[in-house]
C-alpha cells in the first residue's frame, strides 16, 4: 500500500499497468484503450490499403492516358507502375524517419502525423490537374505526391500493428494484430469497388473526373482516424521500455543488438509484397493485356475475395495464438507457390467469367490472410526490446516492400523480355522459398511475453 492509501501500479505481461483490485474503473479504462487502439489502427490500416491499392487498380484505365500519353502503350504502362513503385521506395525513408521519432517520442504522435500527411496526399491526388492541362509537371507532381504518401505509409504500416500487439493481453496478441488487418480487407474492399465503379463509367466521364471522386473520398476517413487517435494513449509498453533508455539512435541500436530479426522481416515483407502485387495488381494489368479479360470482371474477384478477408483475418490472427505463428506463415507461402504453379493462370485461360473470378478471389480470402493477419504480431514480436522496436521493425518491412513493390514493373518487364508468363512464375517463386527459408530460421514468437 503506498502513502496515499492506493495500491501501487505494476506491470502486467503486456508491459501495461495493471488493474487496481477493488473497483472496476481501471480494467473497463483497459479495455476502453484497447478497443480504441484496435479501431484507429483499423482505420488508419483502411485508408492505408485504399490509397495505396486505389492507385494501382485506377492507373491501368486511367493514369497512363492523362498523365503519360506522350508514350506508346508498353512505355506508358511501365510509367505508370514506376510511379506506383515510387511510393514502396519511399517508405524506408518514412520507417527510418518516424521510426526514430516513435521511440524517440512515443508512437501517438506519429500516428498522427502519418495519418494526416497520407490522407492530405490522396486527397490531391484527387485534385492534381493532368497532362494536357500543365504538361509535364503533372507526372511529376503525381510522382511527388505518390513518395510523399509513401514516406507517410512507411510510417502508419508499422505503428498501428505494434500499438495493438503493444496493447494486447499476453495470449491474444495475434487476435489484435489480426483484428488490425481487418483494415487491410476493408481497404481493399473500397479500393475495388471504387476502381469498378470508375471502370464502369463511359469513358468521358471517367477520365474528365470519376477518377477523382475515389481519392477524394478518402479525406472522410482521415478525419474519423484523426478523431479516434485523439482518444488513445501511449503505449504502456513503450513507456516502461523507456523509463530508464537513453538511445539517441534506436535504429543503429535495432540493426546491431537485434540484427536477425531485422533480417527476418526484411525477407518476409519480400514474398509479402510480391504475393499482393502479383494477385492485386499485376494480374489486372497482364488479364487485360496479354489474356483480354474483362477488368470489371476481375475486380469483382478482388471484391469478394477481400470481403471474406474482413472475416477471415482476426480468425486467422487469433488462430496464430494456438498453433504458432511459423505455421501461419509458411502455410501461405507454400500454398501460395503452389496455386500460382497449377491453379491461377490455368483458371484465368479458361476465360469463364466464373472461373476468373474464383482465381482472383482465392488468394484475398486465404492465402494471402494467411499471412498478413499473422505477419504483424510475428513481426513486432521478433524485435525484444520495445526502445527500438519502431525502428527496426520499420526500416526492415519497408525496405522488404521496396522489393515486393516492385514486382508489377519487374513482372511486365519479365514478359516483355520473355515473351511468357514463366518467367514470371518463377521469379515468384523464388522470392517465397527464400521468405519460407527465413521464416522457419526464426524463432516462435507467439508464447513470448513483450515486457
Amino acid at each position: 500500500m503506498t502513502s496515499g492509501g492506493q495500491l501501487p501500479m505494476t506491470v502486467g505481461q503486456t508491459g501495461e499497468p495493471a488493474a487496481r483490485t477493488g473497483t472496476g474503473t481501471a480494467s473497463g479504462s483497459v479495455r476502453a484503450q484497447r478497443r480504441r487502439i484496435l479501431i484507429s489502427g483499423s482505420i488508419g490500416t483502411t485508408i492505408e490499403w485504399f490509397d495505396f491499392l486505389l492507385y494501382g487498380l485506377i492507373a491501368p484505365v486511367v493514369f497512363e492516358p492523362l498523365f503519360f500519353p506522350k508514350a506508346g502503350s508498353l512505355v506508358g504502362t511501365v510509367a505508370v507502375l514506376s510511379t506506383y513503385a515510387i511510393g514502396y521506395v519511399a517508405r524506408p525513408l518514412g520507417g527510418a524517419l518516424f521510426g526514430h521519432l516513435g521511440d524517440r517520442l512515443g508512437r501517438k504522435p506519429v500516428m498522427f502525423t502519418t495519418l494526416i500527411l497520407m490522407g492530405a496526399c490522396t486527397t490531391l491526388i484527387g485534385l492534381l490537374p493532368t497532362y494536357s492541362a500543365i504538361g509535364i509537371a503533372a507526372p511529376i507532381l503525381l510522382t511527388l505526391l505518390r513518395f510523399i504518401q509513401g514516406i507517410a505509409l512507411g510510417g502508419e504500416t508499422v505503428g498501428a500493428v505494434i500499438m495493438a500487439t503493444e496493447g494486447a493481453p499476453h495470449g491474444k496478441r495475434g487476435g489484435y494484430a489480426g483484428f488490425i488487418q481487418v483494415g487491410a480487407a476493408l481497404g481493399s474492399v473500397l479500393a475495388a469497388l471504387s476502381a469498378s465503379l470508375v471502370a464502369g463509367m463511359a469513358e468521358g466521364e471517367r477520365l474528365s473526373w470519376g477518377w477523382r471522386v475515389p481519392f477524394l473520398c478518402s479525406a472522410v476517413l482521415v478525419i474519423v482516424g484523426v478523431y479516434v487517435r485523439a482518444k488513445i494513449d501511449e503505449s504502456a509498453v513503450f513507456r516502461a521500455a523507456t523509463k530508464n533508455a537513453a538511445r539517441r539512435v534506436p535504429l543503429l541500436s535495432a540493426l546491431r543488438g537485434e540484427p536477425r530479426a531485422s533480417v527476418t522481416v526484411f525477407l518476409c515483407t519480400i514474398a509479402e509484397t510480391s504475393m499482393l502485387q502479383l494477385f492485386t495488381v499485376y494480374i489486372l494489368v497482364y488479364g487485360k493485356q496479354a489474356l483480354h479479360l474483362d477488368s470489371a470482371v476481375m475486380l469483382q474477384g478482388v471484391l469478394i475475395g477481400n470481403i471474406v478477408g474482413i472475416f477471415a483475418n482476426p480468425l486467422f490472427g487469433r488462430l496464430s495464438d494456438f498453433v504458432g505463428r511459423k505455421v501461419m506463415l509458411a502455410s501461405s507461402l507454400i500454398i501460395g507457390v503452389l496455386y500460382v504453379l497449377f491453379v491461377f493462370f490455368p483458371l484465368l485461360r479458361t476465360h469463364d467469367h466464373t472461373l476468373v473470378v474464383l482465381a482472383i478471389a482465392i488468394p484475398p480470402a486465404l492465402i494471402q490472410t494467411l499471412l498478413f493477419a499473422t505477419e504483424g504480431s510475428f513481426y513486432a514480436e521478433l524485435f525484444r526490446d520495445a526502445s527500438r522496436r519502431f525502428s527496426g521493425l520499420g526500416v526492415s518491412r519497408q525496405l522488404g516492400g521496396v522489393v515486393g513493390g516492385f514486382f508489377p514493373l519487374i513482372a511486365t518487364s519479365l514478359v516483355a523480355v520473355s515473351g511468357s508468363i514463366w518467367s514470371v512464375i518463377g521469379y515468384y517463386v523464388a522470392i517465397s522459398v527464400i521468405s519460407l527459408g527465413a521464416v522457419l530460421s526464426a524463432r516462435e514468437t507467439s508464447r513470448e511475453t513483450l515486457a
